[in-house]
């Protein structure tokens, strides 16, 4: 039989020795934030000492012209990480989610992690704010007589 002090001291014990890998798998499983973001993957790529992970670096245009914001990006799926390489240099739409408070870089060096990537529609030439620029009529044939 344990005595009246030695099982407060022992589940003390066990609980501190717990703590961490019950933090661990609570920062890694619940998401703070879940979210989209618009831009041009500029940077993919595997790094770590012990712990490879992607990180990638997205720039943010809000408009033609405009200075892009940067949002950096872990991926931890490398099917993911694939289908990001493919789509580099077009606008995509990354799907994230985001954990704070990880205990340890091991599992990415940001807190953003992209679960999926998809390409969308490139942004139109502004002329200025709020004013589109129509494409350029195509040239007529050869041998056509040019329009007065």
């Amino acid at each position: 039989m344990m005595s009246k002090l030695q099982r407060p001291l022992l589940v003390t014990l066990l609980l501190i020795v717990l703590a961490p890998f019950i933090w661990t798998w609570l920062a890694m499983h619940w998401s703070y934030a879940d979210g989209e973001r618009a831009g041009y993957v500029q940077k993919l790529s595997r790094k770590g000492w012990l712990c490879k992970t992607w990180e990638g670096e997205m720039a943010m245009v809000t408009m033609p012209g405009a200075i892009p914001d940067k949002f950096e990006f872990t991926v931890r799926d490398d099917a993911v990480a694939a289908k990001i390489n493919q789509l580099a240099g077009k606008r995509v739409v990354i799907m994230y989610s985001q954990h704070k408070l990880l205990p340890t870089s091991c599992s990415g060096e940001t807190e953003y992690f992209v679960s999926d990537i998809r390409e969308v529609e490139p942004l139109p030439a502004v002329v200025a704010p709020g004013i589109a620029a129509e494409p350029a009529p195509s040239p007529a044939p050869l041998g056509t007589p040019a329009k007065p």
